[in-house]
């Protein structure tokens, strides 16, 4: 199969006619052809968002969401068979899968409804005879750039709000899962999204990502990615003052109180650590424990890592599916030496999976390291794989303080059964997210998603957060006193 860009409302090949191959990273089988598209391509659909965006802003908001409303349903009936082709295409396990589908249909129904509830507000005026409100405008053409981790969800989060709020959109998405790109975009053009108001360009980032983040005709950019890449965008960008939402990388952790329920716990913390192999950016990949427990704690999950099992994510028996590609291997591989180096104790795992079923893939034992210090960098560095690490602590006040040691501020959690440790947690705990009980991972469509300090710039994704994102306040004053009144000035 060959995939094609979507452009002003058509499918066409790449200028250069230029087309790579996708692979599945669970058997190295090679899936479809992909575009390998260029500047001229990008600026191709940029124009053609920059024109659509002249009458796609002028179609009422719930007219809008009566679109998404039908991208929803059409998500829902081919939910089963979108999760198939991303486990294919990303190797995360069929249930997960499934999920990552779902973000993507409560996404379109919650975006749909905001259609009918993208509030403004009205205040009196300080003069007599004198109306004032605020509302929402749209922006522009949105450079929509996702990540391979979340196929489907996170360019859900980006697109939808931004249709809803009457931009129009090019969108780049991972070279390593284009097919989900390009079923998402076939949804929308089923769904009725006029010609130009989404626009799909496969290819790299050097070539289209750069288009989208220096053109002068994009207005703002949605990015999720490393922190290396954002700051390159944030800088590119900002220099010619569009609107930037970056989402980069998360170090996160979860802290165990003496009191917690270590069953329950321990769930939490293998649904977290090794749930999409680690590469999530809310994945657990520091465990911090206080002393009472850590041995116990300890030997439940050294139990727990070694019964997973490893294989393709279509084989409903499978707990950890493959890591995305060998470069990610080797990084995971690379990180494991460091931790040994620094002196930190390797319980388990550690190594590339050299069962002969899975040689063909980019499997990677689900890792436990102990005696970790919170200096080492297997504790302070992004890993993206599945690398645990467990860092021993005395007080609920030294697990906050190691918590928030680090560069990033996305996720974090506790277990205790003491409700006065969890205020005090949700207070002190420096993370946009914070879980009571449960693990880092699994946060819901209508809250606001984001970090602190490096995990981005402080914009919010989903719920109505993402609205401040993609849409402009304009402060409207009607003064029907029929004479010049002026503010501020006095009589």
């Amino acid at each position: 199969m060959r995939l094609l860009n979507f452009i002003d409302g058509q499918w066409v090949a790449p200028v250069g006619e230029e087309f790579q191959q996708d692979y599945d990273p669970a058997t190295g089988e090679v899936l479809l052809e992909v575009p390998r598209s260029g500047r001229e391509d990008a600026v191709r659909a940029i124009a053609a968002a920059k024109q659509a965006f002249k009458t796609w802003r002028l179609v009422p908001a719930p007219k809008r969401g009566e679109i998404l409303f039908r991208v929803g349903q059409l998500l829902m009936d081919r939910k089963v068979e979108l999760a198939r082709e991303m486990t294919r295409e990303m190797g995360k396990v069929t249930l997960e899968a499934q999920g990552d589908v779902q973000e993507g249909i409560d996404m379109a129904f919650y975006m749909a409804g905001e259609g009918r509830r993208s509030f403004g507000y009205t205040t009196p005026s300080e003069l007599p005879d004198k109306f004032a409100m605020a509302t929402r405008d749209p922006i522009g053409v949105a450079g929509i750039i996702t990540p391979w981790n979340f196929p489907m969800a996170i360019p859900t989060w980006k697109i939808f709000p931004a249709l809803v709020a009457g931009n129009t959109v090019v969108f780049k998405p991972a070279s390593e899962t284009p097919h989900l790109a390009y079923q998402l975009v076939k949804i929308l053009e089923e769904a009725g999204v006029p010609k130009g108001v989404v626009n799909l360009v496969f290819g790299s980032g050097q070539e289209v990502g750069e288009t989208l983040i220096s053109h002068p005709d994009v207005a703002l950019i949605s990015f999720t990615g490393s922190n290396e890449t954002g700051r390159h965008v944030a800088e590119v960008a900002g220099g010619s003052l569009k609107r930037v939402s970056l989402e980069l990388g998360g170090k996160n952790a979860i802290i165990v109180m003496d009191d917690a329920d270590l069953e329950l716990a321990v769930d939490g913390i293998i649904w977290s650590a090794f749930g999409t192999t680690g590469q999530r950016c809310t994945a657990c990949s520091r465990l911090i424990v206080q002393a009472g427990i850590y041995d116990e704690l300890k030997e439940r999950l050294k139990a727990r890592i070694g019964a997973l099992k490893l294989g393709a994510g279509l084989d409903s028996s499978t707990d950890v599916g493959p890591l995305i590609n060998r470069q990610a291997m080797e990084k995971v591989h690379k990180y494991v030496q460091i931790g040994k180096d620094e002196g930190a104790h390797l319980e388990i795992g550690g190594e590339v999976a050299t069962d002969a079923r899975l040689s063909s893939g980019n499997f990677y034992l689900p890792t436990l390291f102990t005696d970790v210090s919170m200096e080492m960098r297997i504790a302070q560095e992004e890993i993206f794989g599945p690398v645990l690490s467990m860092i021993k602590v005395k007080s609920l006040e030294e697990a906050v303080e190691v918590n928030n040691r680090v560069t990033y501020g996305l996720s974090s959690s506790i277990f205790t059964s003491n409700v006065n440790a969890a205020f005090r947690a949700i207070r002190d705990l420096l993370t946009g997210i914070v879980y009571i009980n449960a693990g880092t991972i699994g946060a819901e469509i209508h809250l606001p998603f984001g970090g602190t300090r490096g995990t981005g710039n402080g914009h919010r994704e989903a719920g109505t957060a993402a609205l401040d994102f993609f849409s402009e306040w304009k402060a409207v004053y009607v003064d029907y006193s029929g004479k010049l009144q002026r503010a501020q000035i006095d009589d």
